[in-house]
């Protein structure tokens, strides 16, 4: 009896299962689907929502070629087969072909936009097949078709394709040279509308594939919204949505927006990837934290101080439920629009001299950078989880940060007065504790080959329009 075995094949992502089959006079028995121990040997999660069954009465009974707009994984209850692939994905191996004969004690992985077509060798042939999507008529539109008897795939078909059964449809299909080769699952940026959304619609512009929708498109706080929009095309999803406002969230309707947005809404992207069998890429805060440790690794447990930082704690909670997800944490976010470095420099232009605490420390985080390392992490595809990214360098205090601003916009530095965040504070309601220590731990991002900016080297380039921030391909670390 063979031993459960997962094998590769010269097409990328098809993969051929050796089952165990226990036979005796009476018949045989074999576990077809074991999620447990395929998952071990190295089989993808299918999770499959449909079992269909092809049966053939008669030898020679021939079907494909048809990649799919789903994961196949495929198997015979009786009879034998003999199974032929073709790679219809766009990319590099478009048209490898590979073919094996299938019997009990054999099964197939094939994933979405791999051509596949079988033929008959022993009859009857029950033909079965797990799907991770259901079928439906518009699915059935995405098909890409390719002709059994097309000669560069060259298919050795046992039974001469002129003897075989074929229908009237896979006669008719078109030539390896005429197909249009399925393209990869398209990406959606939800929160286009924000700081990090429009960083990402510029780092990925040049890209036909990306999708990026503001609240008015997609309210993720809404069921209703959320409902209404189709995230089947979509194999990735990047979460730049987010209720921000700190303070405001510890009053009763911020607290309501807070969790409505941070929480129910990352549920309902949670689900949508779920279904769709989507990477879900999620951005986390500091604010998670109390601040006590002066640097947080990724493995430190959330405690959080405020309203803001409970909600991103509980959404990053939501996210690792998933089996394919990054939780990108960051920490003092700057980019187009309002924020503490534009607020300085306009401060210092218009001659007023601002109190600035001194006692909260980190690194600011500029969203081209923290854009350059989500699409790092969707390029690389390291293991799932938490992924700190800052900017890199000596942390400092906004004190220190203001001060830079000053200097580097022609301005006195010395203009700033540095400020306890208690005397900043006092006498104001409704203020959201803050951590003392923001400073983000960024050994395991920069592993993956990534290196992050350094954060007063962006600041200066931030604020000079005549030295734009280095591209961030020309910061990856050699692997």
């Amino acid at each position: 009896m063979t031993e459960l075995a997962v094998r590769t094949t010269p097409i990328p992502g098809l993969l051929v299962i050796d089952l165990p089959v226990h036979g005796d006079p009476r018949g045989w028995f074999k576990e077809n689907w074991q999620r447990e121990k395929m998952l071990a040997a190295g089989l993808p999660d299918l999770g499959p929502v449909q079992n269909n069954i092809s049966f053939n009465q008669t030898v020679g009974v021939t079907r494909g070629i048809h990649a799919e707009p789903w994961d196949k994984y495929i198997s015979v209850a009786t009879g034998r087969v003999f199974g032929a692939w073709v790679d219809l994905r766009r990319g590099p191996s478009f048209g490898a072909t590979y073919w094996h004969e299938i019997t009990p004690d054999i099964a197939i992985y094939v994933p979405r936009g791999v051509g596949n077509a079988f033929q008959t060798l022993e009859a009857p042939a029950a033909y079965t097949y797990l799907v991770n999507a259901h079928w439906s008529a518009a699915a059935q539109e995405q098909y890409t078709f390719l002709h059994l008897a097309d000669e560069t795939a060259a298919i050795p078909w046992p039974i001469p394709l002129e003897q075989a059964e074929l229908s009237a449809k896979d006669r008719a299909h078109p030539l390896l040279a005429d197909v249009a080769p399925v393209p990869p699952r398209r990406t959606l940026v939800v929160g286009g509308g924000g700081q990090l959304g429009r960083a990402l619609a510029a780092w990925w512009s040049r890209r036909g594939d990306v999708d990026v929708v503001a609240r008015e498109h997609l309210d993720i706080a809404d069921a209703r919204s959320v409902a209404a929009f189709d995230f089947a095309p979509y194999g990735t999803i990047v979460n730049a949505a987010a209720c921000t406002a700190v303070d405001a969230s510890e009053a009763p309707e911020g607290r309501r927006t807070a969790w409505a947005v941070n929480v129910t809404g990352v549920g309902h992207l949670v689900e949508a990837a779920r279904a769709h069998r989507a990477t879900l890429v999620h951005v986390s805060s500091d604010y998670v934290f109390d601040g006590t440790i002066e640097v947080h690794g990724e493995n430190e447990p959330p405690s959080p101080l405020g309203v803001y930082g409970q909600t991103k704690a509980a959404g990053d909670q939501l996210v690792a439920t998933l089996p394919d997800h990054y939780i990108v944490r960051t920490s003092w976010v700057i980019g187009e629009g309002r924020n503490f470095v534009a607020t300085m420099a306009a401060l210092a232009e218009r001659g007023i001299d601002p109190a600035v605490v001194d006692d909260q420390i980190g690194r600011l985080t500029f969203t081209e950078d923290l854009a350059a390392a989500i699409d790092h992490l969707l390029v690389a595809r390291p293991a799932p989880g938490i992924y700190n990214v800052t900017g890199e360098g000596e942390p400092a205090s906004w004190a220190g940060i203001a001060a830079e601003v000053f200097a580097l916009s022609g301005h006195d530095p010395h203009r700033v007065t540095p400020v306890s965040t208690a005397e900043y504070y006092a006498g104001k309601d409704g203020i959201a504790p803050r951590p003392a220590h923001s400073t983000l731990d960024l050994a395991k991002i920069r592993a993956t080959g990534f290196v992050p900016l350094d954060q007063l080297t962006a600041l200066r380039d931030h604020l000079s329009s005549s030295h734009p921030a280095a591209p961030a391909e020309a910061r990856l670390a050699a692997s």
